[in-house]
């Protein structure tokens, strides 16, 4: 039993302050053992479950000496920056335990460049592409280049670094707002460009211990600001799960051709990965090609996913860094869910801040549903906007059709000023079940 072996009350403290990190704190909160959680910086909504800490996730070495005064007996890292600035190295030096790759095994996000010579060397089917740092070889590359093609930036860019160029213009600006106008400061500094991915996206996390791989249930993710999936990328607009696109021959494909032959690759180069490793995919004709890898949960398919985890996760953590993770401890409700995104408007671009969000708590007494909270804090006892992606609101339901109807309840309950979301989450899912595909 997790309280034997934590004493009295087992403490964790989660690291980060978005609609994941809520999502994951909400999930501990209703693990068996009832642990005392702390969220540094956390949010509004994770204020609700957890003692918020007001240390950025930036700052890990403040991180650290909270740590070493007040004992967590468990670190959980949320969000790409941290992990890549090798958080989880110096909190394993100070023998605390912690749930996320470390600063080697993070350069999987950290560096696309490095994503992708690692996948070439494993051979894991992904799209053609090139690196560049000169802005003349970058722009003549794209010369003989069918279009459309996906310039990115190689570094963390909170996953708006990427351009799906449809002409040679657009490919261009990107490359000059990259190298040029250093629009991503240091991760702009190099640009990958690759050849367009054919097919329908789809989203599959694992658990990964060093040695066993334990896929966790499939989702899809909505990256486009506008519905039809137009306009620019954003971190993410909505999510579902499962998604039927990715079958049981598709995840075995995944787990054979993506995470067997990656984890073979990265032992081959002495890189222990030890935590959770999301691909996002392209499938296309049943086949999958990685799009990215990501080193940790994904938002908002965490809030998707972790709305159907049945049972603890705590246990499936620490199995992960102890190096004993099994398929038997993660099991999934036979339920779909559905995450829509409300947003600030003008995000992805500049938005504006400080507006009250009124009736969370009505969006939270429609069934199955809760409000994950991201960008927001409270101010005077007032839950006010504080970031680009404000909220996440999801919903379980007996199919996707079920789960979307009580969500989007849920949404056209809250309201706050410049308030975005998108009417389309699922559309392909749905239309899949129409059409009986």
């Amino acid at each position: 039993m997790l309280w034997v072996l934590f004493g009295d009350l087992m403490k964790v403290l989660v690291v980060g302050n978005g609609g994941r990190e809520h999502a994951i704190v909400w999930k501990l909160a209703n693990d068996s053992c009832r642990p005392q959680i702390y969220c540094a910086p956390g949010n509004g909504g994770t204020a609700q479950h957890a003692k918020n800490v007001e240390i950025p996730t930036n700052d890990i070495e403040r991180i650290v000496d909270w740590c070493e005064k007040n004992k967590p007996d468990l670190v959980i890292i949320g969000p790409e920056a941290p992990l890549c600035a090798g958080l989880t190295d110096l909190l394993e030096s100070k023998d605390i335990l912690v749930f996320g790759p470390n600063k080697k095994a993070a350069q999987l996000e950290g560096s696309k460049d490095f994503a992708k010579e690692i996948m070439k060397s494993a051979k894991i089917p992904t799209s053609e592409y090139q690196t560049f740092t000169n802005i003349n070889l970058a722009c003549d590359y794209i010369k003989s280049k069918k279009f459309p093609i996906v310039i990115k930036a190689d570094g963390l860019a909170a996953g708006k670094g990427v351009t799906v160029a449809e002409t040679f213009e657009q490919a261009n600006r990107a490359i000059y707002d990259a190298l040029e106008e250093n629009v991503f400061g240091n991760a702009g500094s190099k640009v990958v460009i690759e050849d367009f991915l054919e097919g329908e996206e789809a989203s599959i996390l694992a658990m990964i211990d060093g040695e066993n791989i334990v896929l966790l249930a499939s989702s899809q993710d909505h990256k486009r600001i506008f519905e039809k999936d137009l306009g620019p990328n954003t971190g993410g607009m909505g999510a579902y799960s499962p998604a039927s696109i990715v079958n049981k021959e598709v995840e075995k494909k995944v787990l054979n051709r993506v995470y067997k032959p990656l984890l073979e690759e990265l032992k081959r180069r002495n890189i222990l990965y030890k935590g959770i490793l999301y691909a996002g995919l392209m499938i296309k004709e049943g086949e999958p090609y990685v799009v990215e890898f990501n080193c940790r949960f994904g938002d908002p398919e965490t809030q998707a996913v972790l709305a159907r985890w049945n049972g603890d996760i705590i246990p499936s953590i620490i199995a992960t860094i102890n190096g004993t993770l099994s398929s038997d401890l993660i099991n999934w409700h036979e339920k779909s869910s559905a995450c829509i995104v409300m947003v600030s408007g003008g995000y992805p671009g500049e938005y504006k801040k400080g507006y009250e969000i009124q009736n969370i708590k009505q969006a939270n007494d429609v069934i199955d549903t809760i409000v994950f909270q991201a960008g927001t804090k409270v101010v005077q006892n007032k839950i006010i906007t504080d970031g680009g992606r404000v909220l996440g609101i999801t919903s379980v339901g007996e199919d996707l059709e079920d789960a979307l109807s009580k969500a989007y309840i849920s949404v056209e309950t809250i309201s706050y000023e410049n308030a975005f979301y998108r009417n389309d989450i699922g559309h392909h899912e749905l239309r899949r079940k129409k059409n009986g595909i």
